[in-house]
């Protein structure tokens, strides 16, 4: 069983997940994953007991950094075929909705689940994307991969549907068979 300390109990898979593209002037808000799978990202999490999308995104904001989600404005909403370490029941795959939000409060991580957090602008984003590919298309060990992540492979995607990444299909569709 994958329970991690902390966690609300659940150990099996909900199969819906928010993300949260908090931004700032000084960027959007990314970390480095503390909890499998490995990766840079934004807040995200399970909806479970939160509620409606909105009520997990905002959920999720205060638990990973400790911020209070003012806005949210619905970017988009669609089925990934990722992984998480929970107990699957069904499918292997979430439904997603990632939202871009604006937030207040300091900014308090969870030491449980965020390492290294930052503000970045959008176009710094670009070789993490490209370190994520090199790990999909082979030339990186997993064990490298963790050790200096790229883009938590589940986000290539979003982050490219949104034009805020760019590489080739190829590149995605490599990606897609990683998460």
């Amino acid at each position: 069983m994958n329970i991690q300390p902390g966690n609300t109990g659940e150990d099996h898979c909900d199969h819906t997940s928010v993300g949260v593209l908090i931004s700032s002037p000084d960027g959007l808000l990314v970390f480095e994953r503390a909890t499998p799978p490995a990766g840079i990202a934004p807040v995200a999490g399970h909806i479970d007991h939160h509620g409606s999308p909105e009520q997990a995104a905002q959920a999720e904001a205060a638990e990973e950094v400790g911020l209070t989600v003012a806005h949210l404005h619905l970017l988009l909403e669609t089925w990934r075929p990722n992984q998480c370490r929970r107990r699957p029941t069904g499918p292997v795959g979430h439904r997603w909705w990632v939202f871009e939000a604006q937030a207040s409060g300091p900014l308090r991580p969870s030491p449980r689940e965020v390492r290294t957090p930052q503000w970045i602008h959008p176009d710094q984003l670009q070789p993490y994307a490209l370190r994520t590919a090199t790990y999909a298309q082979g030339h990186l060990s997993r064990q490298e991969f963790e050790q200096e992540p790229g883009l938590a492979p589940v986000w290539v995607r979003f982050l490219n549907d949104l034009h805020l990444v760019t590489l080739p299909d190829e590149a995605v569709a490599q990606i897609d068979n990683v998460i």
